[in-house]
């Protein structure tokens, strides 16, 4: 549950860490007579100094008790603010676009549960033929966008959710059943829908298959995998066990 957000810590620690590092060791040969450093403050000329510039810089804090002297120095200076400033964008653009996409997948799995709930053991074939058939193709289209939030967002995948009634892995194989029914109904218009919401089942699990390295041969094998994987059983459905 905490693994995925601790690995994104680390990328962004890991970023602005080995960003600091080596805007620093461009600065250590400078050291001290490059900088002017204010007054009480001691000229040390090693590597910590030269870290603390780089952090103070990368931050664009500037406190301003040690500047560059030399010109071609406040260039560089000015350039990691700039870049320290582009990493405090990318990493709180990065995050804001993560759980929006972890949003998307809780409410697909949501919304399955409450359908089943609503439809009963019949599932869409209680319903009237073209309001299921909406109801499916809205989930066809649910489905698919957490199939591209997956390929845009890999680290989502790692998330793991406590609650089954939030968690894809274990209501997705319901998607499947609703389906299957659908291409056993009469009605054109819901047999479409079925055919739509698998398409967009098997495009789901190709995803798990080629990005997250789930196997099996079909759409239900990577679908037990990932359900495994995220350590979350079926919730069976008496109708069709």
């Amino acid at each position: 549950m905490i693994a995925a957000p601790l690995a994104m810590a680390a990328v962004i620690g890991a970023w602005a860490g080995l960003a600091a590092i080596g805007w620093a060791l461009l600065y250590l040969p400078h050291l001290p007579a490059g900088f002017v450093h204010g007054a009480g403050i001691p000229q040390r000329g090693d590597f910590a100094e030269a870290l603390y510039i780089s952090l103070v810089t990368l931050s664009t804090v500037g406190f301003g008790e040690i500047v560059p002297a030399h010109p071609v120095l406040r260039l560089v200076v000015a350039l990691q603010a700039v870049t320290g400033f582009g990493l405090l964008t990318a990493t709180v653009t990065w995050i804001l676009q993560t759980y929006p996409a972890l949003n998307r997948r809780r409410a697909l799995a949501h919304q399955l549960n409450l359908f089943r709930e609503a439809a009963g053991p019949a599932g869409v074939l209680s319903l009237d033929p073209r309001h299921a058939a909406g109801l499916l193709e809205s989930m066809a289209g649910n489905v698919a966008l957490v199939s591209i939030d997956l390929l845009a967002f890999h680290e989502t995948y790692y998330f793991r959710e406590v609650e089954q009634r939030g968690s894809l892995p274990a209501t997705v194989a319901y998607a499947q059943e609703l389906a299957s029914q659908a291409l056993r109904s009469e009605s054109p218009e819901l047999q479409f829908a079925g055919r739509m919401l698998h398409a967009a089942l098997d495009a789901l699990a190709d995803v798990l298959r080629g990005k997250f390295g789930h196997s099996g041969t079909t759409s239900s094998d990577v679908f037990d995998s990932y359900e495994l994987h995220h350590r979350h059983l079926r919730r069976r459905n008496p109708a069709t066990d």
